[in-house]
């Protein structure tokens, strides 16, 4: 939930430690701050943005050779300088710390440490790590082992850098539960939370495994990994050339990130999809080499995810159910794992993460794995990601950097992966004939150019934005297949745009929410013309007569026409199994139109982060 960055050169390397905190705030902005060498360690903090962090840095010509920097999402104290990172150990400037995670035993160990003379300065769990370190230190006269003795004692999520004052030509870094990236340059070493980072200094980068400690200088870098020893074993990490361009973290010629990736959709799907773009035929190769054999023997489906991933996991549920007709069962993954659910080795686990490090899903997925779920499959847009490494089988999305905190092209390549999981499925048990797959196949690839169309509502969609911006409340409804799709477009307008929002299964209204309806509720509706259409306008009937205002969005064959307090917005015809995946994109154009009426930050939104990191 919070982005780190270090690093180590012959040069001054400040700079490098700012652009690396712009490019990382998507992880977390309450508060920043960095530590460099200036004959000895030399901190500067602030709460609020990293911007603020830059004015501090210029009014103090801050430089050194040597430095760790951080953005942070509070979890412990609130958002403040005090709080604020990097933390201090022996006395005002010993020992400094970034942390990114959560220690669940920070209360014993920071008792402990109260005990033994330790003064705290902080709210924070972070804290604790530099004053263990310190004491370790006292034990044992080498840094390097001192923090390996002290993450011995870390429970809970933690990646970490670690400087010395006495010896400032080295950084240490840590990982176990939250990403970290070792940089490999021709004139320094570096590390980050985030690739996007790095690229400014090099495109050689190690992702760093669990319970990997590493001692990073200028001109050498050198790794053990400590889950099995305290003091740990080295081990060789393989160099990774990145091939993330600038382009694609940047902003162009968008004023946002979320409406660069909004815009995005077309091509990151045509990506997703790519391996099926000349082809008759879908094999289960596609999500992993002993896919074929796995699939087989699945006799049912349970999908793990959170959030906006959850509800991709919803939709799939309808398709994998209808399609392929397989038994699936969706699970919020904080909410699994703590469950004592009735496993069943024939059940395929289907995790769901943009980040790949989401907290909750990667512990929900090893739950399942300890309750007896035989295998694995990842859907995830970031290769190395700690769910790709540890799943049997895998699919990339393929969406490209996802900087907005509210999820947009992530969740339609998820939404395009699903169902090419879906009609795997379907013809591996005898479901979908050769023609039917062939016809699916050619809609696929014609989602991209599907999506275009879509976006075309944008100006229709602005003007309705104008309207919502002065409401307090709204409903979403969608039956079937589209209810996931109308809590997604709820989700999307409580994140960005802070008005409180809910979806309802259209037919439930009568079961409490239509006590709700007046004029200053907007509900809106997703009305695709399938077999539910006119179940649909039986409930959109109820919310007119009790003086509700109607936002539609409805297919261009639907025949619901516009009127006084019933507002219509068209998109193509009825896509079939591709529906939801359109009707997407006008939810999440009015959530952005929405916010930029009122003047929220769309791209980080008060609250959030992106990359969910912690439990």
């Amino acid at each position: 939930m919070c982005g780190i960055i270090g690093a180590i050169a012959k040069a001054n390397v400040v700079p490098v430690l700012l652009e690396g905190l712009q490019r990382l705030e998507y992880r977390g902005y309450d508060s920043a701050g960095l530590v460099f060498t200036d004959y000895g360690l030399k901190r500067l903090r602030t709460a609020g943005r990293v911007h603020q962090l830059c004015k501090l840095v210029e009014q103090e010509n801050a430089q050194g050779f040597a430095g760790i920097a951080h953005t942070r999402w509070a979890t412990h104290g609130k958002p403040s300088e005090q709080n604020a990172h990097p933390h201090f150990s022996g006395g005002e400037s010993r020992i400094a710390v970034v942390h990114n995670g959560i220690i669940e035993n920070h209360e014993s160990i920071r008792t402990f440490l109260k005990n033994h003379g330790y003064q705290f300065s902080s709210e924070t769990d972070s804290e604790v790590i530099a004053h263990l370190i310190a004491f370790k230190l006292k034990e044992i006269p080498d840094f390097f082992k001192a923090v390996c003795l002290a993450v011995a004692e870390l429970q809970g999520a933690y990646a970490i850098a670690v400087m010395e004052e006495a010896h400032p030509e080295r950084i240490i870094v840590a990982r176990h539960g939250a990403p970290l990236i070792l940089g490999i340059g021709k004139d320094g070493n570096y590390v980050a939370s985030d690739v996007s980072a790095l690229l400014q200094v090099t495109r050689d980068v190690i992702y760093l495994e669990e319970g990997d400690i590493a001692e990073l200088s200028n001109h050498s870098f050198h790794i053990v990994n400590c889950l099995h020893d305290q003091l740990g074993e080295p081990v060789n990490r393989i160099i990774h050339e990145s091939h993330l361009s600038n382009e694609e973290i940047g902003l162009g010629s968008y004023a946002h990130y979320m409406q660069k990736e909004i815009f995005e959709q077309p091509s990151a799907v045509a990506n997703t999809l790519e391996m099926i773009s000349n082809t008759q035929s879908i094999t289960p190769n596609l999500f992993g080499s002993e896919a074929g054999k796995i699939f087989l023997n699945t006799k049912q489906i349970l999908i793990l995810a959170c959030g906006t991933s959850y509800h991709a996991g919803l939709v799939a549920r309808y398709w994998l159910e209808k399609v392929a007709g397989i038994p699936c069962n969706v699970e919020i993954a904080s909410e699994y794992r703590y469950r004592n659910p009735v496993s069943d080795p024939a059940t395929l686990v289907v995790a769901i993460s943009q980040s790949g490090e989401t907290a909750d899903t990667l512990a929900a997925m090893n739950y399942a794995k300890k309750l007896g779920h035989t295998y694995s499959l990842a859907i995830c847009n970031v290769p190395e990601s700690a769910l790709i490494r540890q799943a049997d089988l895998r699919f990339l999305t393929r969406a490209g950097p996802e900087i907005g905190v509210a999820s947009t092209k992530a969740f339609t390549t998820q939404l395009a992966s699903l169902l090419l999981l879906t009609i795997t499925l379907a013809k591996m048990r005898h479901r979908l004939p050769a023609h039917d797959e062939r016809q699916l196949i050619l809609t696929l690839r014609h989602l991209p150019n599907a999506l275009k169309q879509a976006l075309k509502v944008e100006p229709l969609v602005k003007n309705w934005a104008q309207n919502f911006a002065q409401k307090r409340h709204a409903l979403f409804l969608g039956r079937g297949v589209h209810y996931p799709i109308a809590m997604e477009g709820a989700l999307k307008l409580k994140e960005i745009s802070y008005i409180h929002a809910e979806a309802y299964a259209a037919g439930e209204l009568k079961h409490g929410p239509l006590a709700l309806i007046d004029d200053e509720m907007p509900v809106v509706a997703i009305a695709p013309s399938n077999q539910l259409l006119d179940k649909l306008k039986s409930n959109l009937q109820e919310v007119q007569a009790r003086g509700g205002e109607l936002y539609v969005f409805a297919d261009a064959d639907s025949q619901i026409t516009p009127s006084e307090h019933l507002h219509v917005i068209r998109l193509t015809e009825y896509a079939g199994l591709l529906s939801p995946i359109l009707h997407t994109i006008p939810l999440q154009l009015l959530a952005y139109h929405v916010a930029l009426v009122k003047g929220t930050d769309v791209d980080k939104p008060r609250n959030l982060a992106k990359a969910v990191t912690v439990e």
